[in-house]
């Protein structure tokens, strides 16, 4: 019997997905002072190779193996994989203000794609609250969109992908372990970045300052695939997908704590924004759930 009901854990592995990502975005921003965007993806792909197959081994999953390379799992790390290849170049040639906020169209796209394809109800309260938790992030990015390009695009492209990433990782099935998932991921990008390495760029040697970022960073990488996969697995999507804005949020607080980058008060109204639709919406759905249970 689970302790934490679906409504409550979903949100929960989406805020601690958003932490991962960020943790393992700023590692790789660190890291690519010096070395090629898609180097540093490859060399990031290696190292959760040799964080995860352990990890997946003490969990017991070696049966499990062969589910890598699942039709479905692949397909929805195909998707993976392509929005990190237009994220990477999108972040390599814009403002990281302009990216993050095109980032923030996902949640939308997942919310109108699942509504479609699995006839979730989402209803006019909780779009509204969807819409003011991106309102919230465009107030925290402060995009300006100077010089808007191929770049915006790819930036745009990334969204979407994930957007698909995560609707397809609905149709994995139960039987699939998410670690199975993240595992998947990584040895997917690995090889995908690879071949972009070898087609665009000149390899770089790295310092040992670089090999220490990319190992930290291909562990909470994983940790990220995992919990993503898992939030949207437990929890209904019109519940998980407003607290991807969160990443806005830890962004700010990465920019605070790592580069000095204080926000200024539009920015802290939009986290106050983006963190109250998120607890609305979860307030809404245990009452509802609640409710269900009593009648």
């Amino acid at each position: 019997m689970q302790v934490i009901p679906s409504n409550i854990r979903g949100p929960l592995f989406m805020v601690v997905s958003t932490g991962s990502y960020l943790v393992n975005d700023t590692m790789m921003k660190l890291a690519t002072a010096g070395l090629p965007p898609y180097e540093v993806l490859l060399l990031r792909g290696a190292a959760a190779t040799l964080w995860g197959v352990p990890l997946l081994l003490m969990l017991g999953y070696a049966r499990q193996i062969p589910l890598l390379f699942e039709r479905k799992v692949l397909r929805r790390n195909l998707f993976e994989l392509l929005a990190i290849l237009c994220y990477v170049v999108a972040l390599a040639n814009m403002q990281i203000a302009d990216s993050t906020a095109l980032g923030q169209v996902t949640p939308l796209i997942v919310l109108v794609g699942s509504s479609m394809l699995f006839g979730e109800k989402i209803g006019g309260t909780r779009m509204a609250l969807i819409g003011l938790g991106f309102v919230g992030a465009l107030m925290v990015a402060q995009p300006t969109m100077r010089g808007i390009s191929v770049y915006a695009l790819l930036a745009l492209g990334n969204a979407a992908f994930a957007a698909v990433r995560d609707i397809a990782g609905r149709k994995v099935g139960a039987e699939v372990p998410g670690m199975i998932v993240a595992i998947s991921a990584v040895l997917v990008v690995l090889v995908g970045s690879g071949a972009a390495h070898l087609v665009t760029e000149q390899w770089v040697m790295p310092e040992g300052r670089h090999l220490l970022l990319i190992a930290g960073a291909g562990l909470f990488l994983i940790f990220g695939h995992f919990f993503i996969f898992m939030a949207y697995r437990v929890g209904p999507t019109s519940a998980v997908a407003p607290f991807y804005y969160c990443f806005t949020v830890w962004a700010v607080i990465s920019g605070l704590l790592v580069f000095g980058q204080f926000p200024n008060a539009l920015a802290v109204c939009g986290i106050l924004l983006v963190m109250a639709s998120g607890l609305v919406i979860v307030s809404l759905d245990e009452r509802r759930r609640r409710t269900t249970v009593i009648a």
